[in-house]
């Protein structure tokens, strides 16, 4: 099968145009260049992919080096493992030189050396990704299929290539259900059985690739049907006995993706993914996920802000009250709680403070109040503290009422300490 004209068709023009100047510099290298994996998976979905990948039989890193130099294109380079990412303003490509690997033992790195392109083909994951597109002239857009993964593509199926996959390396357990869930595929039965036979080989997976799985797992549209699904085989309680991935997640991500900025939706999605587990069901799972202190903190305040919820479950809180209970809280684990709770009162409180409470500044600050007379330090910060709540009470709303505020509190500020507001 020759798809030249598909892909003239289906790569933007400055995308098109990249890849032939490569082609036509590696076949001036005498090397030999393919499109792989996604770009040509996706071709055939008729999907957009804007994260190109080649692969040269020859050395891939001289040939960016070259192509970057007479495009000015940004360029990242990793020669020990043969590979560059140019890039655009507006999308990547990754170039690495033709590859074979081998494992020492199920969940180890594998060991590289270089080959042919039926060797890259070979070391992918699936079917599907296993095709190639030549961009050598004497067969250019001709597809190199050797594992029938566009067959794969009409049967709407995710095969793995060969029966050692899944132990080789388990985390091709949470890709296929990725891309079965996002492609609307299903895993063919001998895929299946594997699969469900290799779930125990994760134990053998270090904790950062693990989760290195599920952050991609949570950029999905969708990534509740992934959790969904892999909860229904097992693979999560693998990972902590506690995971699930049931209906209450889906109806909370639902809800998630209407509030939230996309860019903080995979964080948001974890801390309520968590959100059942006891803090010391969480203390384990960030201890086997490695996970890295910013969102080790976000899921631990998670928790921690749902045992004091009963805080702020009337109406008749204060918002100073409110603000001095939730500040110290990451915003992502306030507003995982304002999803997650069933109390409409507290969850009304909780984004109060997400939406005004926590971006309510007073009009004076420390200069303003050394006019009025007060010495500086602790002084200071305790006025406006106090000025701070009468603001987020309403007490006060100009310049001048802080102002009048402050001054009222002068004759009879002795150096004592003011009190922090506190829920009771």
């Amino acid at each position: 099968m020759n798809v030249a004209s598909q892909i003239e068709r289906y790569l933007p023009q400055q995308m098109l145009e990249l890849v032939e100047d490569i082609s036509r510099k590696a076949n001036q290298m005498g090397h030999k260049a393919y499109l792989v994996g996604g770009v040509v998976r996706d071709l055939f979905l008729g999907y957009s992919n804007l994260d190109l990948d080649m692969v040269i039989e020859g050395d891939a890193v001289k040939l960016a080096q070259q192509i970057a130099k007479t495009r000015q294109l940004r360029l990242v380079t990793h020669p020990r493992f043969g590979t560059a990412k140019l890039g655009y303003s507006n999308f990547t490509l990754d170039i690495a030189t033709a590859r074979c690997e081998t494992y020492s033992k199920p969940g180890a790195l594998p060991t590289v050396v270089y080959g042919t392109i039926r060797d890259d083909l070979f070391r992918r994951d699936f079917s599907i990704n296993a095709m190639a597109i030549s961009l050598v002239p004497s067969n250019h857009g001709e597809l190199i299929d050797p594992f029938q993964g566009s067959d794969d593509i009409e049967r709407r199926y995710i095969r793995i290539l060969h029966s050692g996959s899944f132990r080789d390396d388990a985390t091709r357990i949470f890709r296929a259900i990725r891309y079965e869930q996002r492609l609307g595929f299903e895993l063919e039965l001998q895929t299946l059985q594997m699969l469900q036979q290799s779930i125990p080989m994760l134990d053998t997976i270090s904790g950062d690739r693990i989760r290195h799985e599920l952050e991609l797992i949570l950029k999905e549209k969708h990534p509740e049907s992934a959790l969904g699904r892999l909860g229904e085989l097992g693979v999560l309680q693998r990972v902590n006995s506690a995971l699930r991935g049931n209906g209450w997640i889906a109806e909370k991500f639902s809800k998630a993706r209407l509030l939230s900025k996309s860019g903080q939706l995979p964080t948001l999605y974890l801390c309520l993914f968590i959100y059942s587990l006891s803090q010391e069901e969480s203390e384990r799972l960030i201890h086997r996920l490695n996970v890295p202190a910013k969102l080790a903190r976000a899921l631990r305040d998670t928790l921690q802000l749902k045992s004091r919820l009963h805080l702020l479950c009337k109406t008749s809180v204060k918002h100073s009250e409110i603000y001095y209970l939730l500040r110290e809280y990451d915003p992502l684990a306030v507003q995982a709680n304002a999803i997650a709770s069933e109390s409409s009162s507290t969850r009304s409180n909780l984004e109060l403070f997400i939406a005004r409470l926590r971006h309510v500044k007073t009009l004076l600050n420390g200069d303003s109040l050394k006019k009025l007379g007060f010495s500086a330090g602790l002084e200071l910060g305790e006025i406006l503290q106090v000025l701070h709540k009468a603001k987020l009470d309403g007490e006060v709303k100009t310049a001048e009422g802080e102002k009048k505020l402050a001054l009222s509190m002068k004759p009879q500020y002795k150096g004592k300490r003011l009190k922090t507001p506190k829920v009771n």
